[in-house]
C-alpha cells in the first residue's frame, strides 16, 4: 500500500478517536453520576451512558441525548435538569464545580442527600439553583454569595442548618429566594434589608429571628420589587411594620406572617393596593382589625388574623374580591357583620360574638363555609341558611340557638358538614319527604358529617336516614329522641362513627354491615334484645351504663356490668368454666369483704374520731358512715391534732391548720397529687359532702423540696372523710360521653390525692366503676359564673391523645364549691420518676425515655399554642404524668388561669417562681400566663430530665449558681457541660450526642425572652433529635 495513503488513513483515524474523547463537563457529569443509588424510572441509567453517546453518527463533545443536559453551540454543558424523578443517592456537588458554562442545576423533587460545598461559590455562570424537595443537609456555604449572576436560588425542603450566611447583598440580580422549611437561622431584618431586586422571598418554617419594626430605610431596596413575602412559622417578635414601612410595599401581592409572637396593633393598610392575600394567624397581636381590610378600595382575596387578640367588632365586609375570612379565636364582640361581600369560607369561631342570626338574610349567597361556633349567639336559624346554593360546611355549635332544625339543610345538594351540636334545639331531625325528595336526597345529598348532640331534639330517628347515604359520622348523642332505631341505619355503608348515647331508644340494635365502623356508643338508653354479631367487636362502654335489657350472646346481660364480656365473646367454649370460676372466686370474696365491714364497724364505733363543727346549723354525733359512703354522721375526738374540712359540699374547704402546713409540705403532697397509681393498700372515702379528717399514717417532709421519704410515698395522703351532703348546685358536663347526677357525685368513694396551689385532688369512683378526678379550687380564686362558665366551655373542648380533658365541672350555691371534673388516668407524675427517694419503686429513666418524654410534652404545648391559641400557664413535673408501658407523658392542669381572677393568676404564678419554673419577664405586678412563658418552663422540666436536680434546689458549693438554670448555664459556659448530666445515664454508649443537644435545646428554652424560640421551633428541634 502506499505510504502516503496509509499516513493519511493513520492521521483520519486519530483524529476521529480524538474527537470521540469525552469532554470535562461529561466527565463531571458521569463522576456525578455515581452519587445517584436509585433510579425508579430508568431514564438516568439508560440515557447517561458513555457508550451510547459515542456511537452517536455525530459525534460532538455535548452529551445531547443525556436525558436533562442542555448544551450550548460550543458543546459546553449549560444546563442540568432532573427534576421529580424520584432519584435518591448522595451527591458529591465538587464533582461538577468545573464546569464553568453550567446556567441552571435543577434537581428538585428527589431524595438527594449531600452537602453544598463551598467551592459551588466558583461556579459564577449559575442562573438558577433549585435542590428543592430533597435530604441536602449541612449548612449553606458562605461562598454563594459569590454566585453574583444567580436569579433564581430555591433550597426549600430539606435539612439545612445553621445560621444563614451574610453577604446576599452581592445577588444583585436575585430575583427569587426561597429557603422554606429548613433550619436555618439568622436575623429577619439583616435579611430583609440586604434583598435588593428580589420579587419572590420565602423563608417560612424555619428558625429566623428578629423584628420587624426598623426603620423604613431597610426596607427601601426591597419594598420596591417584591410581590411575595413568607415569613411564617418561625420566631419573629415585636411589633408589626410600621406605617412607613408599610407604605413602601406597593407591589406586594401576599404577606404571610403567621405562627410567630408578633405583639402590638396592625399598621395602615390603605397604600397596598394590589395586596391579595394577608396572613398573620396565630401571633399575639392585639386592638381593632383596621377597616380597610374589609374595604372595595383593596384586592384582597384572603384575610387571616386567626388565633391573636383582636377586639372590637366588625360592622360589614364591603369587599367585593374577599373569598376567605378567617378571625376565629380573638375577643371580638358585638354581633354578626352585616354583610360579608362576597366571601365563600367565614370563619368566625371562637369569638364572643352575640345577637342573633337575623342580618345573615343580608348576605351573600356566595357562602359555601360558615363556621360561627365558641360564641354567645342566640335565637332561631333563619330560614335562609338553607337556601344558599353553594353551601358545603356549616358549624354552629356551642352558642345558644333555639328554634328547631331546618328542613333544607337535609334536601342540599351541595352541604357535606353539618354541626349544631352544644345548642338548644328542639323539635324532630326534620328527614320526613315525600317519595319525590326522597329520591332526589338518595342520588344527590353529600352530607358526610352531621352532628346534632347536645340538644333537645325529640321524636324518632327518621328511617329516611338511609337515603344519607355517603355520612361517615353521625353524632346524635344527649338528646330525647326516642323509639325504635331504623333498621334503614345499616344502609349507611360509609359510617365510621355513629353516637347515639344518652337517649331514650328502645327496642333491638339493627345489625350493622358497616365494615368501616370504628366508634358506636348507644349506652344510656333503653335498648333490648340481643346485640348482634358485627356490633360485638365493641367494648362495654359503648353499651353500657344504660339497656339493661340488652343481651350478649350466652344471655350475659349488659346490666350486670360484665366487663370484659365484648372482648371475650370470641372464647365462647371457656365461657361457662369462667363464669363458674368467677363465682367461687366472688363468694370467697364477698365473705371476706363482710368479714372487713363486721371488724371496722366495731373498730369505728370503740371510739370517736370525727367532729362534725354546726354544719347547717344541725348536731354532731349520729351514726358512723360505712365504707361505701352511705349518709350517716359522725363525729371526731376534739384532741384531733390536725382537723381539716374538705367534701364536695360542705361549709369549710380547709381548716386554718391544713392551711398552715410548710411550704415543703405542700411541694410534697402537690407531688403526690398526680402519682395516681397506688401499688399499695389505700383507703377509700365518699367523695363529695364529706368531711376530711386528719392524715393517715402522713410522715414528715424530707429535705428535698419535692419529697418525703419513701414511706410518705408508699402510703399517699388519704383522709378519713364524714358528713355526705347532697351537692345542690348545677352539674355542667363538657363531654357528652359520660352522663352522672350530683347525687350520684356527692356518694362517690373518694380518696385524696393531694393538694396544689388551685386546691384539692381528689379520685372519685362513681357507682358504675367509672374513675374520675374532681378538683376543688380553693375559696377566692375563681371568677364569676358567666366568666367562669364561658372560659371552662372553651378550655374543656380541648382534645388530645397526650391531654386530660375536662369532663365537667359544679356550680355550687356556695363560694367554695366550685369543682373541676377530668378522667382519672393510672399514672404517675414525672416528678416521682425522677426524685424518688430509696427504696426505689421507679427506675431510673433511659436515655430514650427522657427525650420520648420531652418530645410527647412539647407536642402537647405546640397543640395548646399553635391550634387552641392556649398557654398551659402551669407546665411543671408533677403536671406531666407518665402512662402505660412505654410511659406516654399526658399533661394536666392546663388553661386554669382562664378561669382564676387576676390575685388567683398572680398567686399561680408567684407559686410556679417559688419553684423554678416562672419565666423572668412574668415577674411583674399583674403576670399572666404566655406563651413564652411556657418555653421557659419547658427548658427547666428539660434541665431536670437531664441532670434529675429539681428546679428549686440551691446548688451548694457552686459560686455564681443559685438555682438549677444558673447551674446549667454555668457549667456550660466554662465548657463542661456534661458535668450537669444525670450520673445514671451519663456514661451510657448512646446518650453523650443525644444529651448534649437536649442540653443545647434546654438552653435555647431560657433565652431572654426576645431571643426565646417559639415551642414549634423546639419541637421541630426536639423530633431532629435520633438515637
Amino acid at each position: 500500500m502506499d505510504p502516503h495513503l496509509l499516513f493519511l488513513l493513520l492521521l483520519f483515524y486519530l483524529s476521529a478517536l480524538t474527537q470521540a474523547q469525552p469532554s470535562s463537563d461529561t466527565l463531571s457529569l458521569l463522576e456525578f453520576k455515581k452519587g445517584i443509588a436509585a433510579d425508579p424510572t430508568g431514564v438516568v441509567r439508560t440515557t447517561w451512558n458513555p457508550v451510547a453517546w459515542g456511537s452517536a453518527s455525530t459525534v460532538d463533545s455535548c452529551p445531547r441525548s443525556w436525558h436533562g443536559v442542555t448544551c450550548d453551540d460550543s458543546g459546553a454543558v449549560i444546563a442540568v435538569a432532573l427534576d421529580g424523578l424520584g432519584l435518591s443517592g448522595e451527591l458529591k456537588f465538587s464533582t461538577i464545580v468545573g464546569m464553568r458554562a453550567l446556567r441552571n442545576l435543577s434537581l428538585s423533587g428527589n431524595s438527594f442527600t449531600g452537602r453544598l460545598v463551598p467551592a459551588i461559590g466558583a461556579m459564577t455562570s449559575l442562573q438558577v439553583v433549585d435542590l428543592s424537595e430533597n435530604r441536602f443537609y449541612g449548612p449553606v456555604p458562605g461562598k454563594l454569595t459569590n454566585l453574583w449572576g444567580l436569579v433564581h436560588l430555591n433550597l426549600s425542603s430539606n435539612g439545612f442548618k445553621g445560621g444563614f450566611p451574610s453577604g446576599i447583598q452581592n445577588l444583585q440580580q436575585l430575583r427569587v429566594l426561597d429557603l422554606r422549611s429548613n433550619a436555618l437561622w439568622g436575623d429577619v431584618g439583616a435579611i430583609l434589608s440586604e434583598l435588593r431586586n428580589v420579587e419572590h422571598v420565602d423563608l417560612s418554617n424555619n428558625k429566623f429571628y428578629g423584628v420587624l419594626f426598623m426603620e423604613s430605610s431597610n426596607f427601601w431596596s426591597l419594598a420596591n420589587t417584591v410581590k411575595y413575602m413568607n415569613l411564617s412559622y418561625n420566631r419573629l417578635s415585636g411589633r408589626f411594620f410600621s406605617n412607613d414601612s408599610m407604605r413602601l410595599f406597593r407591589n406586594l401581592e401576599i404577606l404571610d406572617l403567621g405562627q410567630n409572637q408578633l405583639t402590638g396593633e396592625l399598621p395602615s393598610f390603605d397604600s397596598l393596593s394590589n395586596l391579595k392575600v394577608f396572613r398573620a394567624g396565630n401571633n399575639l397581636l392585639d386592638g381593632p382589625i383596621t377597616e380597610e381590610l374589609f374595604g372595595s378600595a383593596m384586592q384582597l382575596m384572603e384575610l387571616d388574623l386567626s388565633g391573636n387578640g383582636f377586639t372590637g367588632s366588625i360592622q360589614a365586609v364591603s369587599s367585593t374580591t374577599l373569598k376567605s375570612l378567617d378571625l376565629s379565636s380573638n375577643s371580638l364582640t358585638g354581633q354578626l357583620p352585616s354583610s360579608v361581600g362576597s366571601c365563600t369560607v367565614l370563619d368566625l369561631s371562637k369569638n364572643k360574638l352575640s345577637g342573633n342570626l337575623v342580618v345573615m338574610q343580608n348576605w351573600d349567597y356566595t357562602l359555601e363555609v360558615i363556621r360561627l361556633s365558641s360564641n354567645e349567639l342566640a335565637g332561631s336559624l333563619p330560614s335562609e341558611l338553607g337556601r344558599y346554593p353553594k353551601l358545603s360546611i356549616v358549624d354552629l355549635s356551642l352558642n345558644q340557638l333555639t328554634g328547631s332544625v331546618l328542613p333544607s339543610f337535609f334536601s342540599s345538594l351541595t352541604l357535606t358538614s353539618l354541626n349544631l351540636s352544644g345548642n338548644q334545639f328542639n323539635g324532630s331531625i326534620p328527614l320526613q319527604a315525600s317519595q319525590l325528595t326522597e329520591s332526589i336526597l338518595m342520588s344527590y345529598n353529600h352530607l358526610q358529617s352531621l352532628d346534632l348532640s347536645n340538644n333537645s331534639l325529640s321524636g324518632s330517628l327518621p328511617p329516611e336516614i338511609s337515603t344519607m347515604t355517603s355520612l361517615n359520622i353521625l353524632i346524635l348523642g344527649k338528646n330525647f329522641l326516642s323509639g325504635k332505631l331504623p333498621i334503614e341505619i345499616n344502609n349507611l355503608h360509609e359510617l365510621e362513627v355513629l353516637d347515639l348515647s344518652l337517649n331514650h331508644f328502645i327496642g333491638a340494635i339493627p345489625d350493622m354491615i358497616q365494615l368501616d365502623l370504628k366508634v358506636f356508643n348507644v349506652s344510656y338508653n333503653d335498648l333490648s334484645g340481643e346485640i348482634p354479631q358485627s356490633l360485638q367487636k365493641f367494648p362495654l362502654s359503648s353499651f353500657h351504663p344504660g339497656n339493661t335489657l340488652l343481651v350478649f350472646p350466652n344471655h350475659l346481660y349488659v346490666g350486670k356490668n360484665n366487663s370484659g364480656v365484648v372482648e371475650n365473646i370470641s372464647h365462647r367454649n371457656h365461657s361457662n368454666v369462667s363464669i363458674r370460676i368467677a363465682f367461687i372466686v366472688g363468694s370467697i370474696g364477698a365473705v371476706m369483704l363482710i368479714f372487713v365491714m363486721f371488724i371496722a364497724f366495731h373498730k369505728i364505733r370503740s371510739k370517736e374520731f370525727c367532729v362534725k363543727t354546726g354544719f347547717g346549723g344541725e348536731a354532731a354525733g349520729r351514726d358512723v358512715m360505712d365504707i361505701f359512703g352511705h349518709p350517716n354522721r359522725f363525729s371526731t375526738s376534739k384532741d384531733d391534732p390536725l382537723p381539716t374540712s374538705t367534701s364536695f359540699s360542705n361549709d369549710h374547704l380547709l381548716t386554718s391548720a391544713s392551711r398552715s402546713l410548710s411550704a415543703q409540705k405542700d411541694l410534697l403532697i402537690e407531688t403526690v397529687e398526680y402519682g395516681y397509681s397506688d401499688p399499695g393498700g389505700t383507703n377509700v372515702e365518699p367523695l363529695p359532702g364529706l368531711h376530711e379528717c386528719k392524715s393517715s399514717r402522713g410522715s414528715p417532709p424530707s429535705s428535698s423540696p419535692l419529697f418525703a421519704d419513701s414511706h410518705a410515698l408508699e402510703q399517699p395522703v388519704l383522709l378519713d372523710v364524714c358528713t355526705p351532703d347532697r351537692l345542690a348546685g348545677e352539674l355542667f358536663f363538657l363531654d357528652s360521653s359520660l352522663i352522672f347526677t350530683a347525687e350520684e357525685l356527692s356518694r362517690a368513694p373518694a380518696e385524696v390525692l393531694g393538694r396544689s396551689s388551685h386546691g384539692t385532688s381528689y379520685k372519685a369512683t362513681l357507682d358504675n366503676g367509672h374513675m374520675l378526678t374532681v378538683k376543688w379550687l380553693r375559696v377566692g380564686l375563681v371568677k364569676h359564673k358567666k366568666d367562669f362558665a364561658k372560659e371552662a366551655k372553651r378550655v374543656g373542648t380541648i382534645r388530645h391523645p397526650n391531654i386530660i380533658s375536662w369532663r365537667g365541672y359544679y356550680w355550687g350555691p356556695r363560694e367554695q364549691e366550685r369543682l373541676l371534673i377530668s378522667d382519672y388516668i393510672h399514672g404517675d407524675s414525672l416528678a416521682l420518676y425522677l426524685y424518688e427517694s430509696t427504696p426505689r419503686r421507679y427506675s431510673r429513666l433511659s436515655v430514650n425515655q427522657r427525650l420520648k418524654v420531652a418530645i410527647d410534652v412539647a407536642r402537647c404545648l405546640y397543640h395548646f399554642h399553635h391550634d387552641r391559641g392556649l398557654p398551659h400557664g402551669n407546665l411543671k413535673p408533677t403536671n406531666i404524668i407518665l402512662t402505660g408501658p412505654d410511659l406516654t407523658a399526658n399533661l394536666t392542669d392546663y388553661g386554669l388561669h382562664r378561669l382564676l381572677t387576676p390575685s388567683g393568676i398572680a398567686e399561680q404564678i408567684l407559686h410556679l417562681g417559688a419553684l423554678g419554673y416562672r419565666a423572668p419577664e412574668l415577674s411583674t405586678d399583674k403576670p399572666l400566663p404566655s406563651f413564652k412563658g411556657d418555653v421557659y418552663s419547658f427548658g427547666v422540666v428539660l434541665m431536670e430530665l437531664l441532670t434529675r436536680k429539681s428546679a428549686g434546689d440551691i446548688i451548694s458549693g457552686q459560686s455564681g449558681a443559685v438555682d438549677l438554670t444558673d447551674w446549667v448555664q454555668m457549667c456550660t459556659r466554662e465548657g463542661r457541660g456534661t458535668d450537669c448530666f444525670d450520673r445514671d445515664i451519663a456514661g451510657l454508649e448512646e446518650s453523650p450526642r443525644v444529651m448534649d443537644e437536649l442540653l443545647a435545646v434546654s438552653l435555647k428554652c431560657i433565652l431572654p425572652v426576645n431571643e426565646r424560640p417559639n415551642i414549634q421551633t423546639i419541637y421541630q428541634d426536639l423530633i431532629s433529635i435520633t438515637m
